[in-house]
């Protein structure tokens, strides 16, 4: 280790012209401001024998040793012409330094990272007992002179490197870092091992999660706690229309659905003044798991978007193409509502059961006939409700549990016909047959039309 810089004093003609830094702290003096006998004032208490003015003759030395024997301190006293040097020797805290240099050196071996130190030529001139018990586990001896544990890590870009061992295994990966002191260079090699490990771990992990992205259809952006977005798919470009470049920059979520504003895949907001907004209450809404859309899109497709909090303050969105689905689905209403239309057009009363004897449908003309309204009902209207209304609207020579059996299976027949009389006196036809999933039709007729249709 370097010495310290001595308490040392330059005078000039009796005038101070030069001190060392601890010697100026020392007797808190001022180059050129002050002279011999300020520093003999500061000294005369441990050095009564302190010269009042520099050495007589031409040169010459001097030393003086303090006043007591347990004082430590002595001053050495040396002339040439006007020229004086006064220094001050401590050996109480020479030897504290020495106590010091120990005390490191043991703080050095005690450490469980590996350390060293080279010169310019990169030549290893010091190892601590780490450095030494590692390398005698990797070759089985003690490291010769020019011989570096670290060879590969000295000019290692990324500060990295890993060891085997002779009997192989796992490496083990250290950080090496370097700091130069004084013309030499100390390295420590801190263990990383657990480190590379776990950074392993997440990237196959990534990796993983990037491999099951990429086949899902629904877009998928994550942001996370400041708002960036951290994670994307594929699916979420083409449903996006936003450049992969513009995605992989990490925009911000305020940035992400402007972009989306500007392709059309996103509603255009009805006051754009309070944009920023409503992008503030969508998070908002998504981070609380509640936001849940159906965006209809100028070109006549249509999303549904999803938002949902993910670990650790981050906020997950969910987009899916529903265009399909959503034309199947009016395609399929509009088919009913005709379906419907041409069958209230009908004259008989038609009322259809599913299998389980649950009324599905019914026309116009048997919501007439018999005043029952299935849509105005809190609960399913079965079969069974249906044979009340109807005995109380006819008379009763009908057998009706008969119709009850074919519309609920419990009989093999596959159509049932009877005659039925209103209690205003009209007279009916009424058939059950089964049709199609095993659903029950029936269908009633007046007489006057039987005979029509039989003409």
């Amino acid at each position: 280790m370097a010495d310290a810089e001595p308490v040392a004093l330059l005078f000039d003609d009796g005038v101070l012209h030069h001190a060392t830094t601890p010697a100026l702290q020392r007797f808190s003096l001022l180059p050129g401001a002050h002279l011999w006998d300020d520093l003999r004032e500061a000294l005369k208490d441990s050095f009564p024998d302190f010269p009042t003015c520099p050495g007589p003759g031409e040169h010459g030395a001097l030393t003086l040793q303090a006043k007591t024997a347990n004082d430590p301190q002595e001053i050495e006293i040396s002339w040439w012409g006007s020229l004086c040097w006064v220094t001050c020797l401590d050996h109480q805290y020479r030897d504290r330094d020495h106590a010091s240099a120990s005390a490191a050196q043991r703080a050095c071996d005690a450490s469980p990272h590996p350390i060293w130190q080279t010169d310019r030529d990169g030549t290893v001139i010091w190892r601590n007992n780490r450095y030494l018990t590692l390398f005698e586990q990797l070759h089985g001896r003690r490291p010769q002179s020019d011989e570096c544990l670290f060879e590969q890590a000295m000019t290692a870009r990324n500060g990295r490197t890993s060891l085997t061992s002779r009997n192989g295994g796992d490496p083990d990966w250290f950080e090496i870092s370097t700091r130069e002191v004084n013309g030499v260079t100390v390295h420590h090699a801190t263990c990383i091992s657990g480190l590379v490990k776990a950074e392993d771990s997440l990237r196959t992990f990534v990796q993983t999660l990037t491999k099951t992205f990429a086949h899902l259809r629904i877009g998928l952006a994550i942001f996370n706690r400041e708002d960036q977005l951290v994670l994307f798919n594929p699916a979420l470009l083409e449903l996006s229309g936003v450049p992969a470049e513009f995605l992989s920059a990490r925009p911000n979520m305020l940035s992400f659905f402007d972009q989306l504003r500007e392709n059309r895949r996103m509603p255009e907001p009805k006051n754009y003044g309070s944009w920023r907004q409503q992008i503030a209450d969508l998070a908002s809404a998504a981070a609380d798991g509640r936001y849940r859309e159906t965006w209809s899109l100028e070109d006549g497709r249509t999303y549904a978007v999803q938002g949902r909090p993910h670990p650790e303050g981050a906020t997950v969105f969910l987009f899916e193409d529903i265009s399909a689905e959503v034309s199947l689905t009016r395609n399929f209403r509009a088919e009913l509502e005709l379906s419907q239309y041409l069958l209230d057009k009908v004259e008989d009363c038609l009322v259809v059961f599913s299998p389980s004897g649950v009324l599905t449908f019914c026309n116009s003309a048997y919501r007439d006939l018999w005043q029952q309204n299935p849509d105005a009902a809190f609960a399913d209207i079965t079969v069974s409700d249906c044979l009340d209304v109807w005995r109380s609207k006819a008379k009763a020579d009908v057998p009706w549990r008969d119709f009850l059996k074919v519309s609920c299976g419990y009989s093999n027949r596959q159509s049932l016909t009877t005659r039925v009389t209103m209690d205003n006196g009209q007279l009916m036809t009424c058939v059950a047959e089964t049709i199609a999933s095993g659903a029950t039709l029936i269908c009633f007729k007046t007489l006057e039309e039987v005979a029509a249709e039989a003409h």
